[in-house]
């Protein structure tokens, strides 16, 4: 149990922080909270951390930060890596929406301020919303729920975020100028490996 609510909260953490900018809500709770920024151990370390206020470090360090690396020099969205044109694809035809539907997961775009549904963080928060439907199983001891939920889990992890997510997170330690989104970057390829090879074993 304690296996699947880690999962779930990882999951939301990494879709948040890489969804849109952080607000001084979101921000707070990873200063002050010590087993998230054991995530971040290089933010940890971050000197400005502690001594800049939290609306300037959003301001002059972590939004235009998050611009950069989402908006203006890299493409956070699937169909940008996997279709030969490079094109996104904004319409009913892109794969991830046939899984959404399946599984009742619906992108709010307004909120989200996304193009499209296979941005990196939509597709981080329908695995969320994925082992939220595997946490209820759970609890409800319905084994065969948590099985069917955990080979969709991996069926989504390899058929979409591990096809193409390594190459963008790459690109994003690389191209990062805050410890925050280095280490976002770092902690989210790790994770979505190692959780893959903990649903392969679960799923034998």
């Amino acid at each position: 149990m304690q296996k699947i609510k880690s999962r779930v909260n990882i999951y939301a953490l990494m879709s948040r922080i890489l969804l849109q900018e952080l607000d001084e809500k979101t921000l707070k709770m990873i200063k002050e909270d010590e087993n998230i920024l054991d995530f971040f151990p290089t933010l940890k370390e971050w000197k400005q951390l502690h001594d800049v206020d939290e609306n300037k470090l959003l301001q002059e360090y972590f939004n235009p930060d998050f611009v950069n690396l989402s908006v203006l020099h890299l493409i956070p969205y699937e169909s940008f890596y996997v279709r030969e044109d490079q094109m996104i694809e904004t319409g009913g035809a892109n794969p991830v929406t046939d899984m959404y539907s399946a599984y009742n997961f619906m992108v709010d775009y307004e909120a989200s301020r996304t193009v499209s549904s296979d941005h990196i963080g939509v597709e981080l928060e329908f695995m969320h919303h994925l082992c939220l439907a595997e946490l209820k199983a759970l609890e409800d001891e319905n084994e065969s729920a948590v099985k069917e939920v955990q080979v969709v889990q991996k069926e989504f992890l390899n058929k979409h975020l591990l096809k193409w997510a390594p190459l963008y997170l790459i690109n994003m330690k690389y191209e990062a100028r805050t410890p925050l989104y280095y280490d976002a970057a770092e902690m989210t390829m790790e994770f979505l490996l190692s959780d893959n090879e903990y649903l392969v074993e679960k799923i034998k």
